[in-house]
């Protein structure tokens, strides 16, 4: 069989492999990986890309390998959920690096922190002047939380004393010019209220509609013509 056919129905398994695979071990921002997930991130995939291109061996070793890795990775994190103390070992636990202000050395040594990384990372959170901090924490994913002194956090709504109006998320009634009528009974609407909406903007037909939402709880119906 020709290379390069090989090679396209292996990187075709390789892939549905790894898209069920990853499903299975459900979802989780790049930002609340811990180290750990990091490592096994970049091991899994780079199996996966063994059972794509390396011809030199049959292709289900490198399969019960991906399979064997996952396995273990689903019980690892059936672990950490059940049992606290498996989670802390495998993710660490926040570090705190600024308490009332004061910045702890020993443990930005034990986490090998540096001044330069700290400031850094305030500078994320628009912290330019460290003695408005109050706490900072170094969590598990390596992000760092922020806590100012209350003299320098900005004043909330109720503070001031202020209602906010209502909130609520907006339904989309049309999607790439097509009307979501099961979304409409849902924001408690019909096609003919959806018509007289748009020919009050000037527009005829839902076809020039690229995108329609409707928030029940403002009655603002939001509308982007193509």
């Amino acid at each position: 069989m020709n290379e390069a056919l090989v090679v396209l129905v292996r990187s075709l398994i390789a892939f549905a492999s790894l898209l069920i695979f990853t499903r299975m071990l459900g979802k989780r921002q790049l930002s609340q990986l811990t180290f750990f997930d990091y490592v096994l991130g970049i091991t899994i995939g780079s199996i996966a890309a063994s059972v794509s291109t390396d011809l030199s061996s049959p292709a289900w070793p490198h399969w019960v390998g991906l399979f064997t890795w996952v396995a273990v990775v689903a019980i690892v994190q059936w672990c950490s959920i059940r049992w606290k103390i498996v989670d802390r070992f495998l993710s660490g636990e926040p570090v705190v690096m600024i308490m009332k202000g004061k910045i702890l050395e020993q443990n930005m040594k034990a986490v090998r922190y540096t001044i330069s990384e700290l400031l850094e990372h305030l500078r994320d959170k628009e912290v330019f002047d460290i003695s408005q901090v109050e706490f900072a924490v170094l969590e598990t994913s390596g992000t760092l939380s922020v806590l100012l002194k209350p003299e320098y956090q900005p004043p909330t709504l109720k503070d001031l004393n202020i209602t906010p109006p209502q909130g609520g998320i907006s339904t989309e009634l049309i999607y790439s010019g097509l009307v979501i009528e099961e979304n409409l009974k849902q924001a408690g609407v019909n096609h003919k209220w959806l018509m007289k909406q748009l020919k009050a903007q000037g527009i005829s037909n839902p076809d020039e509609v690229f995108l329609a939402t409707y928030n029940l709880q403002s009655g603002v119906l939001y509308v982007d013509k193509y």
